[in-house]
């Protein structure tokens, strides 16, 4: 049966987002972005809609925004049992859709509530657990990601935002009729005055933890700065691993060739997308890879891994940016781009054709179909037309 994603309605109907962050939150990223924006575009389509997440000391405990509600209450972990507790004790009012989004463990909402379950996973864990929990909580963590989840969620609804990551669920057994595909989409860029720099400039953007490898960056500077002369590196954002990325900046770098620019502005960051020549991104995960399309958005191609996952998707391979299997073509790759005129000018114009591809319109609607056919009993999977924005 066909669906036109674009005008799908939920008039009326109360979606309950349960996420242990929100973009305020000092460690939003990404999987924040894509889940308000859903969330917006629901409102749009005539949803109340509530995300419950952490409280933290960068917004207000209760607040309307943008016609979302936001409900922010306990710390990194505890959010998990209040968010239970609202579940169970009916403190978000009537639900009639409630989205479990597992950013590595759930919510266990399955537990609490009767009502429609819908699991949103950005990607799978698997190799993040050992690096941010080293030791026995990240071997629980990993425990109940693969195993525990997959069977208390066993009659849910998931939605992966990348092909890859679904093939991630099905390995941990999550049956492939139960898993949609929606897609990222990319926010249409605020119009900047910047140009392209003149100095040679690698960009990273993101949050600075472990699992986002951004060593890897300041060690391909370190090679290519003799090649490349002028060469500079910009990275954007904050975390708590910070300090130890400045630190081992430092040992290479005894000028100010490689910048800590931390939080910025929306527009600041556009900025840095229109001026620099490439978007290092040497994650060792990623569901989708926002910043590829934020960057592609002002003809800057990146570099990934091919291992992260949802790059492969993202990236038009040699075409809108390069992937690569090791930090040896890491380096390789980001030298070609730098150096290679032809090359950075053909996959320039490729990404900037990539970034358009996806669209959060399609996102929405198409959100709002798996929210609409979960509520009535139905599955999306593989098979369905417009699984994938």
């Amino acid at each position: 049966m066909q669906h036109s994603t674009t005008e799908q309605r939920l008039d009326g109907q109360h979606v309950v987002f349960l996420s242990w962050r929100d973009t305020a939150n000092p460690e939003g990223g990404g999987a924040e972005l894509y889940l308000e924006e859903i969330a917006q575009g629901l409102v749009e389509r005539g949803a109340e809609v509530t995300i419950f997440s952490a409280a933290h000391d960068r917004a207000p405990r209760n607040e309307v925004r943008s016609g979302i509600r936001f409900v922010r209450r306990g710390s990194k972990l505890s959010v998990y049992l209040r968010g239970m507790l609202g579940l169970a004790l009916r403190r978000f009012g009537h639900v009639d859709v409630v989205v479990d989004v597992q950013n590595g463990l759930p919510f266990f909402s399955r537990l609490v509530t009767r009502r429609t379950v819908v699991v949103l996973v950005h990607h799978v864990h698997r190799e993040q657990w050992p690096v941010v929990y080293p030791g026995r909580f990240g071997k629980v963590g990993w425990w109940i990601e693969r195993t525990l989840a997959p069977r208390l969620y066993r009659n849910s609804q998931y939605v992966a935002v990348s092909r890859a990551t679904r093939d991630e669920l099905i390995e941990l057994g999550v049956e492939a009729r139960r898993i949609a595909v929606v897609h990222n989409g990319t926010t249409p860029p605020p119009a900047v005055a910047t140009t392209r720099s003149p100095a040679p400039t690698i960009c990273v953007v993101g949050r600075l933890v472990p699992h986002k490898q951004v060593e890897h960056a300041i060690d391909a500077w370190a090679v290519l700065r003799n090649e490349v002369p002028g060469l500079r590196l910009v990275i954007v954002g904050d975390g708590w691993w910070a300090d130890d990325l400045r630190a081992h900046a430092a040992k290479v770098d005894d000028g100010n060739a490689i910048s800590f620019e931390g939080h910025v502005s929306e527009t600041h960051k556009h900025e840095i997308y229109a001026s620099s020549w490439v978007l290092a991104l040497p994650s060792l995960k990623e569901g989708w890879g926002l910043v590829i399309g934020e960057a592609g958005s002002h003809r800057t191609p990146c570099v990934a891994y091919s291992s992260a996952g949802g790059t492969r998707e993202s990236i038009a391979n040699g075409v809108s940016g390069l992937l690569v299997d090791s930090e040896e073509e890491f380096v390789r790759a980001l030298r070609r781009v730098l150096t290679d005129e032809v090359t950075r000018e053909r996959l320039a114009d490729g990404a900037l054709e990539m970034s358009r591809r996806f669209t959060w319109e399609h996102a929405h609607g198409s959100f709002a179909q798996v929210l609409t056919r979960a509520m009535a009993g139905e599955h999306m999977n593989k098979q369905d037309p417009d699984e994938v924005v």
